[in-house]
């Protein structure tokens, strides 16, 4: 007889794949510990598949366990090579089946819509077809790039189809939430496009039905840092705290390094600090490229090697924390998890734009700049570390830090589950 007395199920890129949603996942897997589930299955994708995708990957010696009770799974493909991608798809849906007829109570959250709320709504579709008993209650959450990335395609290009299949699995959820206002936001006009198109009625019931769930932080990672672990860090990279700009996240272009790279070249401030860029990704060999071609190139360090243990101390560490994000075709920024993590750790300033979802992420607690503007990046940095004084930057980072509270995982998993608590779906901690 199975022990397991309720479970909570997340699809989703897991990690090793260098993504806020990957951290998130987990963030909110360990929560669910605590708040009284017996059993976490996170289920995604096989190793082999993501180093194949072209997806940035963390090494695999820095991605740190999970907690006892908390099991990966990553099924195996099914079918042959006809089957084409489907194969993998198809081991991802099965399991979702087995876990939601094997006769335990479970709480199943998807994030992102493609593919993996597709592959819940036609696993509980299928557990239903079954004849075996199914206690399921389902949350889809849009983080965003699923929607500007395939929703916002189907629909320039005329693929009613794609996008119908799309937005009705996300609504045939128990429960639907977005990662941010502006994420909500993408989604309904997105719907409504659909609708003046085809007479369809997505965007009435994605206004009703779409609420808000910021992404979950772990901020117990980023609080109460020990300095002389910090110090060992730092010096371990051949840094000095405060004698560095930092980016860290992914290399991708909408990330805005080059803007930052050129930005960094014309300011005062790049004198006396270097700028370490941290991160992996598709724009890794392009923008080391661009480093080499600046003046100050030999100030320039890329750190490709940052597990999630090293990041707190990094953040922490900086005299300025940069993060030019802009807009861009295949991806817009719709929340911003590192820049509410960089505030959580403490340290310099945050520069950013307020691209997407970017200002919920930081409130008034950024130096805002332009996008696309390296002279806005100089100015920026060199208020941020010379027109300062030391007590002004204490003051601003805890403000900072109390503003993003907000986004502990705690916070988030309450308010996440909490229409669930109410109708006893699931447990009481």
């Amino acid at each position: 007889m199975n022990s397991v007395e309720n479970r909570l199920v997340i699809v989703v890129r897991a990690d090793p794949v260098i993504c806020g949603h990957s951290v998130e996942a987990r963030n909110l897997a360990e929560t669910a510990l605590e708040r009284g589930f017996d059993e976490v299955r996170i289920v995604t994708w096989p190793i082999d598949k993501l180093q194949a995708s072209g997806l940035p990957l963390k090494p695999l010696d820095s991605v740190l366990p999970y907690s006892p009770g908390i099991f990966v799974d990553r099924p195996a493909p099914v079918g042959d090579y006809k089957v084409l991608d489907g194969r993998h798809l198809a081991g991802v849906t099965g399991r979702l089946i087995e876990l939601f007829t094997d006769g335990v109570p479970t709480v199943c959250l998807s994030l992102y819509l493609t593919p993996h709320t597709l592959a819940v709504s036609d696993a509980v579709r299928a557990a239903w077809g079954t004849g075996l008993p199914v206690n399921v209650t389902t949350i889809a959450e849009a983080v965003g790039s699923d929607v500007t990335n395939v929703v916002r395609t189907a629909v320039n290009e005329g693929r009613f189809g794609a996008a119908a299949h799309i937005l009705s699995s996300y609504l045939s959820q128990d429960y639907c939430v977005a990662v941010s206002e502006y994420t909500r936001q993408l989604i309904i006009t997105e719907a409504e496009l659909v609708d003046q198109h085809h007479g369809t009625r997505y965007a009435a019931q994605c206004r009703e039905r779409i609420t808000i769930s910021y992404p979950a932080i772990d901020a117990d990672s980023y609080l109460h840092l020990d300095e002389g672990v910090t110090d060992d860090v730092l010096t371990t990279r051949g840094l000095e705290r405060d004698g560095y700009i930092l980016f860290l996240s992914r290399l991708t272009a909408a990330k805005g390094v080059d803007d930052l790279i050129a930005g960094y070249a014309i300011s005062a401030a790049s004198q006396d600090k270097i700028l370490v860029i941290a991160g992996r990704g598709p724009q890794s060999e392009a923008l080391r490229a661009i480093a080499a071609a600046s003046p100050l190139a030999d100030r320039i360090r890329f750190l490709d090697d940052v597990g999630d243990a090293e990041k707190p101390y990094l953040m922490a560490g900086c005299a300025a924390f940069v993060l030019p994000s802009k807009p861009r075709p295949e991806f817009v920024e719709t929340f911003g998890i590192a820049l509410a993590e960089k505030m959580l750790a403490g340290g310099g300033p945050v520069i950013t734009t307020v691209t997407g979802g970017i200002g919920e992420a930081v409130g008034d607690h950024a130096l805002i700049i332009p996008v696309e503007d390296p002279q806005a990046i100089a100015e920026a940095i060199d208020r941020a570390i010379l027109e300062t004084t030391a007590e002004e930057r204490r003051d601003w980072a805890d403000r900072a830090r109390e503003y993003a509270m907000q986004f502990d995982r705690r916070n988030v998993f309450d308010r996440m589950f909490a229409p669930l608590r109410d109708t006893a779906e699931v447990p009481h901690p």
